[in-house]
């Protein structure tokens, strides 16, 4: 009998959707033979003695999360998500290098540092990129910091607020629709697909209009029911960041597609397994006996190797890529990816 740890906080818990969710994800496991139990922030210690962690909380490398993910990645215990996923997921520009590395479909993007930025510039943005622009703090989730501008002096404004922040923004062409298609991925295979229909108040699948928060409302769709094309395209996506558990965000514009986000910790309690009654079993099951099993041995190999936990290509190598076309030409800019 196998132990299954899932990480949860306080704030995971005070929503019925994700206590709902964390239950079934409970109840699945004990189903299978194993057993589960809930993990909070003051149990860390117990992490070393389970089996497999599945992380529900939000994840980014500041906070105890990743600290639970790095534990469980030491111990060469199976968890998701994984720290490289988390890693790379939480910097937006090390997310759009992935998958230009695998010359994945997104919008024409830009990477941008402060002293490069100015009237000139901005004016040379909307000529290649088009207008509207589509402005992102490289941190941002939950489609914070993540905003549309309409000229340079808009740009400007923007890009001021957003560099007390980060050294770096993302600039990238607005690709207009009415939803995104979200691809579930987990080890490369569907796991589920939905739409998530784009409020009519603003362009992000959540925003604040008028001081209230609006969210997108989600349409879980049958497999047989997505474009292939959509299915393959999420899944190239998930493979660009790794082999963990990903929710790709895809937009449809004049017959193409375009990888708008890769996330890692995807949302699994709005409605998106309606027509994917099996989305837990799968999860538990690559966790438990699925190839995350040795993928956790390989990284704990890593972890206590000579090289500390990511070795020569780990976090802090430097890359030479601003643009789809820098990335061709191994342009010289200095920024820190997970390659």
């Amino acid at each position: 009998m196998s132990k299954l740890g899932i990480f949860v906080n306080r704030q995971t818990l005070s929503s019925s959707e994700q206590l709902t969710a964390v239950v079934k994800c409970r109840d699945v496991a004990e189903s299978l033979g194993h057993t589960a139990e809930f993990i909070f922030p003051v149990d860390i210690k117990k992490i070393p003695k389970l089996d497999a962690l599945f992380i529900r909380a939000n994840t980014d490398p500041m906070n105890i999360t990743y600290v639970a993910s790095r534990m469980a990645e030491m111990y060469g215990i199976p968890v998701i998500d994984d720290p490289s996923s988390i890693r790379i997921c939480a910097d937006k520009i090390n997310m759009y290098m992935h998958l230009m590395k695998k010359n994945i479909s997104m919008p024409r993007t830009r990477f941008l540092k402060k002293k490069e930025l100015d009237e000139s510039s901005a004016a040379q943005l909307f000529e290649e990129l088009g207008t509207p622009l589509v402005l992102k703090e490289p941190s941002t989730s939950f489609s914070v910091r993540v905003e549309k501008v309409s000229s340079s002096d808009e740009l400007l404004k923007v890009a001021k607020r957003f560099f007390k922040l980060s050294d770096w923004i993302v600039v990238q062409e607005y690709i207009e629709s009415r939803f995104d298609w979200r691809v579930g991925v987990i080890n490369g295979q569907l796991l589920y697909a939905c739409r998530y229909i784009i409020p009519s108040e603003t362009f992000k699948i959540q925003a604040s209009v008028n001081g209230h928060i609006v969210y997108c409302d989600v349409e879980s769709v049958p497999a047989d029911q997505v474009p292939p094309e959509v299915i393959k395209l999420g899944r190239e996506a998930g493979n660009a960041i790794g082999n963990g558990l990903y929710g790709v965000d895809i937009k449809e514009s004049n017959g193409k597609l375009y990888v708008i986000e890769v996330n890692d910790n995807p949302s699994l309690e709005g409605g998106e397994d309606a027509h994917y009654p099996d989305m837990f079993h799968k999860i538990i099951s690559y966790l438990m006996t699925g190839d995350a099993c040795s993928y956790a041995g390989d990284l704990s190999e890593k972890a206590l190797g000579p090289h500390g936990f990511e070795g020569e290509y780990g976090l802090g190598a430097a890359a030479g890529i601003c643009s789809q076309s820098a990335l061709e030409e191994k342009a010289a800019y200095s920024y820190k990816i997970d390659f």
